[in-house]
C-alpha cells in the first residue's frame, strides 16, 4: 500500500490515501485450508491480469523460499528474520502458493501509504530535562549515545539544524530504500553523507521530522532559539522517497532489524555512530484500518522490540469522535515498546493546559486497543525545512537560519507526523538515562508519568493508570518519565 505522511499542515496537504491490510492466517498446523491473503491483495486479485508484488510468509524462511520456487514466482528479495520472501507473481501463482506447505499468509507488496505531517520542548519538560538531568554516562540528558532511525522522505544532512560544533553532521548514516517501480522490488543502499535525499525526492517532510528528533541548539537570525527533543542524539535517515509503498517502508524496517547494533558498519565505533534504539514512522493510511498481526510490518516491529528497539508511530490525522477507529493500524500493536502518538496543541502558550489537536486520529471509544498511547506536541511546530520543497512550502512561518545564506531554512507545520518524532527523541533521552531499559520499560515509564491534561474525552481505567481514546495516557512529561525509569 502507499504510505502517507501524517501531516496536517496549515494548507492541509496529504498524499494519496489508501488502507492498510488486514486479515488472519491459516494455522501452520492446518494446511488443508489455503493461507489467507491481505485485504489489499484480495482486492487486487479480482482484476489482476499481469504480475504484482507479494510477500509470502512462511513457517520459516526455508518454507517460504521453497513455496515461491514451486509456484514459479520470480523472487525479488526476502526478510529472512521473519520468514518472508518477496516475489512478483501472477494471479494463478498467488493462488497456488497459498496451498504450499509452510505458507501462512500472502501479503500485497504494492499497497500504498502516505506521510503524515512541529516542537514544543516546554510543555513536555524536555528542555528542562536536557538542562538539569544527566544520563548514566554523566552527560546532560540530550539523547547522547543513541541513534534514532527516521524512515521518511529523506534528509538534508547539510541543513544548519544538524551541524555539530566540529562542522560535521548529526546525520551519521544516510540511506535510501530504492524501489523499482515496474517490478516493485526494493533494496536499501548507503549513500554519501552529503547527499540531500529529501531534495532528490522533492519532499521536505523527512528533514522537518529529523529536526524535531535531534535538531542541534540553534539561534535564528530573528533571535529565536530552537532545538530538537534529543539534541545530542545521532540520526540514521532511511529515505523512502516522497511517495512510497508498504514494501519500501518494510524494507527500511528490515534494514534496521539487521543493522541496528552498528548502523554505520562494523568498523565504526559506537562513540561515532551509536546503536539505533528507536525508529520514527510518520506515515500510514488515511482513515485508519484494522490491525493486522500477520503483516510484515508488525512482525518486523515485534522482532525489533525483542532486540531492544522501540518503534514510534504517528497516530494519524483523521480526527474522529470515538465512534470508529481512525488510528494508524501498526501503532495499535499491544507489544511493549511500540507506541502510537496523538497530537497535543499548547495553543502557542508553552503550557500543559492545551488541547488535543482537532485533526489527531481518535480510536474507537469502546476498544482501548485502538487508542493512542501518548500525546506530544504536533501543532505549530517549527523545524528544519527548505522553502523550495513541496511540504515545507505549505507552512506560513518561514524563518532564517543562523548563516547569511540560510534563507527560509525553517518553517512551521502541524500534524501527528510532528508529534511522533518528539516521542522518538524523548525515547533516546530515556535510553541515555537507563541504557539497560527494555522497550516495554520505556513505554511503561512514559505512560505512568504522563501529564493528565483535561481537554477531550474522559480518562478511563487502563493497565497503567487512566487513558482515553483521543489522547492516550496524556501529555508526555520527560522529567517524570526519567524518574519513573528508576
Amino acid at each position: 500500500m502507499r504510505i502517507k505522511p501524517l501531516l496536517a499542515a496549515t494548507a492541509s496537504i496529504l498524499a494519496a490515501s489508501a488502507t492498510f491490510t488486514s486479515g488472519g492466517t491459516a494455522s501452520a498446523a492446518d494446511q488443508s485450508a489455503p493461507a489467507n491473503v491481505s485485504t489489499f491483495l484480495a482486492g487486487q486479485l479480482g482484476s489482476l491480469t499481469g504480475k504484482t508484488s507479494v510477500m509470502v510468509h512462511g513457517t520459516s524462511i526455508t518454507a517460504a523460499r521453497q513455496a515461491v520456487t514451486a509456484a514459479g514466482m520470480a523472487k525479488k528479495g526476502e526478510f529472512s528474520a521473519i520468514g518472508v520472501v518477496i516475489a512478483n507473481a501472477t494471479k494463478a501463482q498467488i493462488q497456488a502458493v497459498r496451498s504450499a506447505p509452510g505458507v501462512t499468509y500472502v501479503e500485497g507488496g504494492a499497497q500504498p501509504i502516505e506521510f503524515f505531517q512541529e516542537t514544543s520542548n516546554t510543555a513536555t519538560r524536555g528542555a528542562e530535562a536536557a538542562a538539569t538531568l544527566t544520563g548514566a554516562d554523566g552527560a546532560k540528558l540530550t539523547g547522547k549515545g543513541v541513534s534514532v532511525a527516521v524512515i521518511d522522505s529523506g534528509v538534508d544532512p547539510t541543513h544548519p539544524y544538524f551541524k555539530e560544533a566540529d562542522g560535521s553532521s548529526a546525520v551519521v548514516a544516510n540511506l535510501e530504500a530504492l524501489c523499482e517501480p515496474l517490478t516493485e522490488t526494493c533494496s536499501v543502499q548507503r549513500l554519501p553523507a552529503f547527499v540531500d535525499t529529501d531534495t532528490l525526492s522533492v519532499g521536505g517532510h523527512g528533514t522537518h521530522v529529523s529536526g524535531i528528533v535531534a535538531g542541534r541548539p540553534t539561534t535564528l537570525t530573528d533571535g529565536g532559539t530552537l532545538q530538537g527533543a534529543a539534541p545530542g542524539a545521532k540520526l540514521v535517515s532511511i529515505s523512502t522517497g516522497a511517495g512510497i509503498v508498504i514494501l519500501g517502508a518494510d524494507s527500511a524496517l528490515n534494514w534496521v532489524l539487521e543493522n541496528h547494533a552498528a548502523p554505520c558498519g562494523a568498523g565504526v565505533p559506537a562513540s561515532t555512530c551509536p546503536p539505533i534504539k528507536v525508529t520514527n514512522n510518520s506515515y500510514g493510511p488515511t482513515g485508519g484500518g484494522e490491525f493486522d498481526p500477520e503483516s510484515a510490518t508488525v512482525k518486523l516491529q515485534r522482532a525489533l522490540a525483542t532486540e531492544g528497539v522501540v518503534t514510534v508511530w504517528a497516530a494519524g490525522n483523521d480526527g474522529g469522535d470515538g465512534s470508529t477507529s481512525l488510528t494508524n493500524p501498526p501503532g495499535q500493536d499491544p507489544t511493549g515498546g511500540i507506541l502510537s502518538v496523538a497530537s497535543y496543541y499548547d495553543q502557542d502558550t508553552g503550557t500543559r493546559a492545551g488541547v488535543v489537536s482537532e485533526y489527531s486520529s481518535r480510536g474507537l471509544g469502546s476498544d482501548a486497543s485502538t487508542w493512542p498511547d501518548i500525546s506530544a506536541p504536533g501543532e505549530n511546530i517549527t523545524s528544519s525545512c527548505r522553502l523550495y520543497l513541496a511540504i515545507c512550502s505549505t507552512g506560513l512561518d518561514f524563518r532564517n537560519g543562523p548563516g547569511a545564506l540560510d534563507i527560509g531554512t525553517f518553517n512551521t507545520i502541524s500534524g501527528t507526523s510532528m508529534a511522533a518524532p518528539h516521542i522518538a527523541g524523548i525515547v533516546a533521552q530515556l535510553f541515555q538515562a537507563r541504557p539497560s531499559a527494555t522497550p516495554a520499560d520505556i513505554e511503561r515509564a512514559l505512560k505512568v508519568s504522563a501529564h493528565k491534561y483535561t481537554d477531550g474525552a474522559a480518562y478511563t481505567a487502563g493497565p497503567l493508570g487512566t487513558t482515553s481514546y483521543d489522547k492516550g495516557y496524556g501529555l508526555v512529561d520527560v522529567v517524570a518519565a526519567v524518574a519513573a525509569l528508576g
